[in-house]
């Protein structure tokens, strides 16, 4: 393809000389964890890469809570961002919130058990998403299209799309776009264009004058 962009192909794992910027998506076996095309996880090397699933994505037991960890295309993971996931939840509603349920041998209560947990569903990052340094995102939190999350945030509810939020606990701090403009790109969707239409639309996508 010629043009002004060359999208490498989507299965490398390392798609450019620059150094720390590896396609995740390439390098989960955890099928409870789904990550699309070109989004990146920047690092040190290649071993934190291969240990994403386990040490950025924290207190992860589907086989228990049955959640997933969905995050969009193209989206920008900085270096220690941490996903929480339903695992890290205890019942502080009962006498104790020790997780007994791991030594329960009586299915009926451990289902029991488990039911009373805090369980907020899958965590959904959507596509375009920058996510900053030391981010925590907290179990469930659906984060919307193109929002930009600061450094060291700790999002503890949902973003909407195109929102700037920072801070801990996050809060929007602004939207990057005006109400128009965010409904006409969450309707254009540029993310699932193909090579060809995102090289001859570049223009469009990254220049600041161009939309």
């Amino acid at each position: 393809m010629k043009g002004k962009i060359i999208l490498p192909d989507e299965k490398i794992k390392k798609p450019t000389n620059i150094e720390g910027i590896y396609l995740i998506k390439n390098y989960i076996t955890n099928k409870n964890i789904l990550i699309g095309d070109y989004t990146y996880y920047h690092c040190d090397n290649e071993q934190e890469a291969n240990e994403f699933q386990n040490k950025n994505v924290r207190y992860h037991f589907p086989n228990f809570f049955n959640d997933n960890l969905v995050i969009g295309k193209f989206c920008s993971i900085a270096k220690e961002t941490i996903f929480m996931m339903n695992g890290a939840s205890h019942n502080y509603n009962a006498i104790s919130s020790y997780p007994f349920y791991l030594y329960v041998n009586d299915e009926e209560l451990k289902n029991q058990m488990l039911a009373q947990l805090p369980n907020r569903g899958d965590t959904i990052i959507g596509n375009d998403v920058w996510i900053g340094y030391q981010v925590t995102i907290m179990p469930g939190i659906k984060i919307g299209n193109g929002s930009v999350i600061g450094t060291k945030s700790v999002v503890t509810k949902n973003v909407p799309p195109y929102a700037i939020v920072a801070g801990n606990p996050a809060k929007i701090i602004k939207y990057r776009f005006d109400r128009a403009k965010i409904i006409e790109l969450e309707k254009m969707q540029w993310w699932n264009w193909t090579k060809e239409e995102i090289n001859n639309k570049i223009d469009l996508i990254c220049l600041n004058s161009s939309f």
